[in-house]
């Protein structure tokens, strides 16, 4: 192995693992520095993450309407890889997944409980609020972030041929010492904000899993049957990622999308049906009406330490999630044009995560301001076991339990699956079929990070250290909007005058 073909992979991994023996000899002391580090940046740079996330929005929206909507991220006889239903399945696997299970009843009862000071707390307004804020969250701003990183990686990889690297997307800027120190120290950022991105949604994911299972087995859920649950699930998406792309990732994806659909069907039918219809179109019309405001709203006076709490966490981790995101949705996209690529990846996520949460929280929310049940405080004890406190109101929960960790385990699976693929392709300089050797590591990192992460500081300390990660990279991706501009411009003038040219 020579050390000049693995320079990313090498100063990557022992950065990484520095942060991990930390974490196993002095935990406290990585709780107290990930604290201070957590909080230095939000009080003086929660701004830049609201500011950089709305342009990422803009931007997307002119790239599909612009003129270089046509052009296809590929070469022009290309046709696309995978079918509309499996790339929207991965997309959706890849890009929400555990989050979505994990916060579909949790954060609307959150803010419903702990809104912003000028809303009384367990109020019809805070229900709206709650509603309108769940939405925001996981609404077209973090799939805008995921299209400014996938789209680059993309054209200028697969239009331009240069490695499918985010460091390939600077060579407007930097030209060929994308292959030198620049483009190793670009990867390198990306591969840290890439890892505890990842780590994060999977630390929610076990303690869901975890939630789940004691809610149904005679057993007290705690942090070491958390790390059992993600020793155990480790073995299984090492070996889903050994196996490949296409026999692995898509069957599972095409997998989740089916079970999260009875999921909500089930609940549709059997809930207040006529309530959460008319939440989905009361939210999706406040939310279309306010976004422009609540995209640049930071509630200074009253309400700073809420947005601090959510909005700004939000956006810092989907943002630290981009590069992995970001590097497979292009390994998908391939044969898409631009605009086909930001339609499909800005609506049809959004529309589905639009009406999970008003299946899910709506359904919470009618149960709640109707009779008290009692599934707002379960959240405040313990914010992974709202989904499941919400089942014990209809028949078979159970039987929804077991399904619901299931569909867990799934996206786990997936989501790990795909850091796995992007972790060793980006630390083998771009080398679209990396060494299973480099899948086997990245994936034991990614899960002694999130086992160490969860030991030291909880939900919080997994939440900081993407806090923290995405920092660096808020920077690089709005250089990155430059440098795709820049080299879409040119490609336009080069084809407008060998037209001229040839005519």
């Amino acid at each position: 192995m020579k050390l000049k073909n693995n320079i990313v992979f090498v100063i990557s991994l022992l950065a990484i693992l520095i942060v991990i023996l930390a974490g196993i000899f002095s935990s406290e002391a990585l709780d107290r520095g990930s604290t201070w580090l957590h909080d230095e940046i939000i009080s003086n740079f929660g701004w830049f993450y609201l500011i950089a996330t709305f342009l990422f929005l803009v931007f997307s929206l002119y790239m599909a309407l612009s003129r270089y909507g046509h052009i296809k991220l590929g070469m022009d006889h290309e046709k696309p890889r995978f079918s509309y239903f499996g790339w929207a399945s991965m997309l959706f696997a890849a890009g929400m997944g555990i989050g979505l299970i994990f916060w579909g009843v949790a954060e609307p009862m959150s803010h419903y409980m702990s809104p912003p000071g000028y809303i009384e707390a367990g109020s019809p307004e805070a229900a709206r609020f709650a509603m309108l804020h769940s939405f925001f969250h996981w609404g077209v701003h973090p799939w805008a972030v995921y299209i400014v990183m996938s789209l680059s990686i993309a054209y200028f990889s697969f239009r331009r041929g240069m490695p499918p690297l985010i460091s390939s997307c600077f060579y407007p800027l930097i030209g060929n010492r994308i292959y030198g120190f620049p483009g190793y120290f670009i990867d390198i950022l990306a591969v840290f904000a890439t890892v505890f991105g990842i780590v994060t949604s999977l630390g929610l994911g076990a303690m869901q899993i975890n939630s789940g299972l004691a809610s149904i087995l005679p057993f007290e859920a705690g942090l070491f049957s958390t790390l059992v649950i993600i020793g155990i699930i480790t073995a299984i998406f090492m070996a889903s990622s050994v196996a490949g792309l296409d026999r692995g990732m898509q069957i599972m994806s095409k997998s989740n999308i089916m079970l999260a659909v009875l999921l909500l069907l089930f609940l549709l039918l059997m809930g207040p049906t006529n309530m959460i219809l008319n939440v989905f179109i009361s939210t999706f019309s406040d939310y279309i009406t306010a976004l422009f405001n609540i995209s640049l709203t930071t509630y200074p006076f009253i309400g700073l330490q809420w947005t601090q709490d959510w909005t700004l966490f939000y956006w810092a981790w989907w943002i630290s999630w981009s590069p992995f995101v970001g590097l497979f949705i292009a390994s998908i996209s391939r044969g898409r044009t631009i605009r086909e690529f930001i339609s499909g990846a800005l609506l049809i996520p959004t529309l589905l995560t639009f009406v999970w949460f008003s299946v899910f929280g709506g359904t919470a929310l009618s149960l709640e301001l109707g009779n008290g049940s009692g599934i707002a405080a379960a959240v405040v004890q313990d914010v992974s076991t709202g989904l499941f406190h919400l089942y014990s109101f209809y028949p078979f929960s159970e039987f929804l339990t077991l399904l619901t960790v299931l569909l867990l385990v799934i996206f786990f699976v997936t989501s790990a699956d795909a850091a796995t693929f992007v972790l060793s392709l980006m630390t083998s300089r771009g080398k679209e079929d990396p060494p299973t050797s480099k899948k086997i590591v990245w994936g034991l990192t990614v899960s002694v990070a999130a086992a160490i992460l969860l030991f030291a500081g909880g939900l919080e300390g997994l939440q900081r250290m993407a806090i923290a990660a995405a920092l660096p990279f808020s920077a690089i991706m709005l250089l990155m909007c430059f440098c795709l501009l820049r080299g879409l411009r040119y490609e336009f003038r080069y084809e407008r005058n060998k037209a001229r040219t040839d005519g």
